[in-house]
C-alpha cells in the first residue's frame, strides 16, 4: 500500500478483515506499506498490521512479495504509480478520484486493459458502492422495480472548511488535489449516480465557487481531516462548492451538490431516485436503512417504508451479524476488498474498473468547464 493517512488506515482495516470474515479465492498478506517519511511510516506498518516499510514506492512495486498495489496518495501521483504498477505485473487498487485530469485517467485506463490481457485486474475505490443498502438499490433499480427512471437527486455535504482559518492542506492546491469539493465528494456522487442508473451522465450544467480564497500555510502534517496553520496565507486554488444538473442518455435528470461549507453537516450523503413505479431514498447517516415507495400500490395505503438492510439475503451481508446487527463505514472497505480479491481469483472484470473511474473524471471535467463558461450545458465525451 503506498500511502499510510486517512484512506491508508481505511484500507488497510479493509485488508486485515476481509479474510476473518469472507470465503476468499485468495488471502490477502500485508507485505509493506510506503511513505515518505521513514520514521512515520515504520510507525504506521506497526500501527495498521504490515510486515515492512518502505520510503520509495518504486521499490516497494519491485519487491517479489508483491502482488497488489493499493495506491492511497494525493490524485497528483496516482497515475505514475498505478502505470507502472501495471506495467511491473501487479494488479492495483486505487483510491477515487482516479486522476487529477482526463488525460492521466485516460493513460490509466489504457495501462489496466493491456494488464489485463495479461490477467490482471485494476480497480478504482468507490467505497460507497459496497454499502450493503447502496447495492441493494441498485439491484432493485436493475430489476426494474422503480420502472423508467426520472429524477435522481444526489448531495454530498461536509463542513470541516467552514472555518476560514482552517489550514492549506494538500486538499485545497489543484496540482494535489485536482480538484476541490467536485473531486473529493463530487466524484462519489457521480459515480453512485452512474452506478445505480446504469447508465454514464450526458451532459452537465454547473456552477462552482471558492468562498474562502487564502488560508494559513500548513505547519507540520495534516491528519484525516485535522491540521495546524501559521500566520502566512497562501491562495486556495479549487472549488469549495459545485452544484449541477446532469442528463442521462435514456432522458433521465439528475442534481448533484457537493460542499465542504455544509455548517453542522460531517459527512452527510443522500440521495433519491425517482422512476415511473416507485420511488427509493439512502441517507448515509442511516446506511444500514433504505426508503422504498412502491407507485403501483394503492394509494390509501401507499408511502415511503424503511427496508432494514441486515437480511442474509442482502448484499454482503450474509458473512457478518444477525438480522439487525448494523455495519459501518469501515464495513465498506472490508467489501472492497472481498471484491478485489474475487475478481483476482476468478478472472472476474472488477467493478467499479479504471474505465468507470475514466467516466467520472470526464464529468468533473465537464462540470468544471461548464462552471468556467456561465453554467453553459456541455456534453460529456462518451
Amino acid at each position: 500500500m503506498v500511502g499510510y493517512a486517512f484512506m491508508g488506515a481505511a484500507h488497510s482495516q479493509g485488508w486485515r478483515t476481509v479474510g476473518r470474515v469472507f470465503d476468499l479465492p485468495v488471502r490477502p498478506v500485508l507485505s509493506a506499506v510506503c511513505g515518505r517519511d521513514g520514521g512515520a511510516v515504520r510507525a504506521a506498518a506497526d500501527r495498521l498490521g504490515w510486515a515492512a516499510a518502505e520510503t520509495d514506492w518504486r521499490a516497494l512495486i519491485a519487491r517479489d512479495d508483491v502482488d497488489i498495489v493499493d495506491i492511497c496518495t494525493p490524485g497528483d501521483s496516482h497515475a505514475e504509480i498505478a502505470v507502472a504498477a501495471l506495467e511491473a505485473g501487479k494488479h492495483v487498487l486505487c483510491e477515487k478520484p482516479l486522476a487529477n485530469t482526463v488525460e492521466e485517467a485516460e493513460a490509466m485506463a489504457e495501462a489496466a486493459e493491456r494488464a489485463r490481457a495479461r490477467g490482471q485486474v485494476a480497480m478504482v475505490g468507490f467505497n460507497y458502492r459496497r454499502v450493503p443498502a447502496l447495492a441493494l438499490a441498485r439491484r432493485m433499480v436493475a430489476e426494474g422495480r422503480l420502472g423508467a427512471l426520472r429524477h435522481v437527486r444526489l448531495t454530498y455535504l461536509q463542513d470541516w472548511l467552514v472555518d476560514a482559518s482552517f489550514p492549506l492542506t494538500w486538499r485545497l492546491r489543484k496540482d494535489r488535489a485536482g480538484s476541490g469539493a467536485l473531486g473529493d465528494l463530487g466524484a462519489h456522487i457521480v459515480d453512485l449516480a452512474q452506478y445505480l442508473v446504469g447508465e454514464p451522465v450526458a451532459g452537465v450544467s454547473a456552477l462552482t465557487e471558492t468562498f474562502v480564497r487564502e488560508r494559513p500555510l500548513l505547519e507540520g502534517a495534516s491528519s484525516g481531516l485535522t491540521a495546524a496553520g501559521g500566520s502566512r496565507l497562501g491562495t486556495v486554488t479549487v472549488d469549495d462548492a459545485a452544484v449541477f444538473t446532469g442528463r442521462f442518455p435514456s432522458g433521465a435528470l439528475a442534481s448533484f451538490e457537493a460542499t465542504r461549507f455544509a455548517a453542522g453537516r460531517k459527512n452527510a450523503l443522500r440521495l433519491e431516485l425517482n422512476g415511473s413505479e416507485g420511488s427509493l431514498a439512502f441517507d448515509l447517516e442511516r446506511l444500514n436503512e433504505l426508503s422504498f415507495h412502491d407507485h403501483t400500490e394503492p394509494a390509501a395505503s401507499s408511502g415511503f417504508r424503511r427496508i432494514l438492510v441486515t437480511e442474509p439475503d442482502h448484499p454482503y451481508v450474509d458473512a457478518w451479524w444477525p438480522p439487525g446487527h448494523g455495519l459501518g463505514y469501515e464495513h465498506t472497505f472490508v467489501h472492497q476488498a472481498r471484491d478485489l480479491l474475487h475478481a483476482i481469483g476468478t478472472g472476474a472484470r472488477p467493478e467499479p474498473s479504471f474505465a468507470d473511474g475514466l467516466s467520472v473524471q470526464r464529468v468533473l471535467a465537464a462540470v468544471e468547464e461548464s462552471a468556467a463558461k456561465n453554467s453553459v450545458y456541455t456534453p460529456v465525451p462518451a
